[in-house]
């Protein structure tokens, strides 16, 4: 029987997240068959997904940024932001949920990076915006009304918007397993820090 009290995020299985997409993460595709089976033994009663959905021409593009190169820092509302080459364009190919998934297990997909100025990493917080505020996405209470106490959470890009959902959701009371070895990281060299930020935070790590 699924755990009532538990929930499973799977944050942005997208194709412009795998090998040959727009901003590839290292070996994003050998996770897929494993979520996709994981989805299949309906071992969570709770489902969501998070799926990166970005205007065209979002601050977060180095190419709205005359001179920056992807992968730039800049100072964004008072705080670092990274530039990022264009991707997940709404309604794009690269945008959609990747199609080797069932996804009909979910009960939820929630939309995040939509706002043009702002960019967003996690499933429960933009990233900070204007007056360095974090706007919530309403996602914690979504949880809290099913009575959701704890989540697993998987996907694309462990250093990025797996990372911050998972720290997220410790910050929003919940407890936190973060399925390693279903994710990837934008780059592999990011996998020391990305284990002592979990950590820091009390985040199981599986």
């Amino acid at each position: 029987m699924p755990n009532a009290d538990t929930a499973l995020i799977v944050v942005d299985l997208q194709p412009d997240f795998m090998p040959g997409g727009a901003l590839p993460c290292h070996q994003g595709d050998a996770i897929v068959p494993a979520i996709d089976a994981l989805l299949r033994t309906r071992r969570y009663a709770t489902v969501l997904a998070t799926q990166d959905w970005h205007p065209p021409g979002h601050a977060s593009f180095a190419s709205q940024h005359p001179g920056a190169q992807p992968f730039q820092q800049i100072d964004w509302f008072g705080q670092p932001q990274t530039l990022w080459p264009d991707h997940c364009i709404q309604g794009s190919a690269g945008a959609a949920l990747d199609p080797r998934v069932d996804w009909n297990p979910v009960d939820l997909v929630l939309r995040k990076g939509m706002h043009a100025q702002v960019d967003s990493y996690s499933g429960f917080r933009e990233n900070h915006g204007p007056g360095g505020l974090r706007p919530a996405t309403g996602l914690a209470g979504w949880l809290r009304e099913r009575g959701i106490a704890e989540v697993h959470v998987c996907g694309l890009a462990r250093d990025y918007c797996v990372l911050w959902t998972a720290q997220d959701a410790v910050e929003a009371g919940l407890r936190v397993r973060f399925l390693w070895d279903l994710t990837r990281p934008v780059s592999p060299d990011s996998d020391t820090a990305t284990r002592a930020a979990l950590e820091r935070a009390g985040i199981a790590i599986d």
